[in-house]
């Protein structure tokens, strides 16, 4: 209107019921081309993590950032995930299981299959705490048969406790003799779900959507011997790096911690208790 028509400003705030005020205002709010930067840097090495996540790593990081303001850069620099596309499926109930009470009390376990960049496939052996989200192994070959399972606990289970449960799928490796002969000299218990139904082993199909999605599907695998070293890598940052929500935004490790401190200070209580 003042333009178009030669009125003043004056004019046209009194006309459409506009404060002059509202009309010149400037945004003072600092750019801080520093945490757009970092934010970039963060989205490009880790480019699954969404805007909660990169909220986090800002936040452990020893910013003092406002999540409103993390998510305001996130539009601005164009940083969304896009969204892969999911099979559609039909709608079943979803039944809430019970959450073990400490780490290391049972484990879940299942087999994610790929193939390398010439068209050979190869097996990865997941296996994760329900507790802790703790990826104890991640074991990658060409094929992974009951026996080299049975190796492989033999393995994980040499430096920390047996663990009373394990919950498997059908799968010929775990259905066979070796894994029962073994479960039974160590007297922990099979849990294997329904066939055909994997929402009750939802942790490890949890687990396994998050590492297909941010390591198997990021990378081209040339070798049978080099998906192994980037596969434990993975592990190794999921573990001591990567926060979880639902464990209070800390890594695993930082979660067992914290279980081992709680637990000692409670034993001492009862030390002096008895004392």
């Amino acid at each position: 209107m003042v333009v178009h028509f030669g009125l003043s400003q004056r004019r046209v705030c009194r006309f459409v019921a506009l404060d002059r005020n509202t009309l010149r205002y400037r945004s003072r709010r600092s750019d801080d081309p520093g945490l757009r930067v970092r934010m970039r840097e963060i989205a490009e090495t880790k480019r699954r993590y969404g805007c909660p996540r990169i909220y986090v790593r800002l936040r452990r990081e020893g910013g003092r950032v406002n999540h409103k303001k993390v998510e305001r850069i996130y539009r601005e620099e164009g940083l969304a995930l896009r969204r892969r596309a999911r099979k559609q499926s039909t709608s079943v109930p979803r039944i809430a299981l019970p959450m073990p009470t400490r780490p290391g009390l049972w484990y879940a376990m299942d087999f994610v299959h790929d193939r390398l960049a010439h068209g050979r496939r190869f097996t990865c052996l997941t296996m994760t705490d329900p507790s802790s989200k703790e990826v104890p192994v991640r074991e990658v070959d060409g094929s992974i048969g009951g026996e080299r399972v049975c190796r492989i606990l033999d393995r994980v289970f040499a430096r920390r406790p047996m663990p009373e449960v394990l919950m498997l799928d059908h799968g010929p490796e775990f259905a066979g003799n070796a894994l029962d002969a073994w479960a039974d000299q160590h007297r922990v218990t099979l849990h294997f779900i329904q066939p055909g139904k994997p929402v009750p082993n939802a942790f490890i199909e949890s687990c396994n959507g998050k590492f297909r999605d941010e390591c198997v599907n990021e990378h081209w695998f040339l070798t049978v011997q080099e998906a192994p070293v980037v596969i434990d890598a993975w592990r190794r940052e999921y573990n001591e790096e990567r926060t979880h929500s639902t464990i209070g935004d800390m890594t695993p490790m930082e979660f067992i911690k914290h279980h081992q401190d709680r637990a000692q200070a409670a034993q001492e209580l009862t030390s002096l208790a008895l004392v």
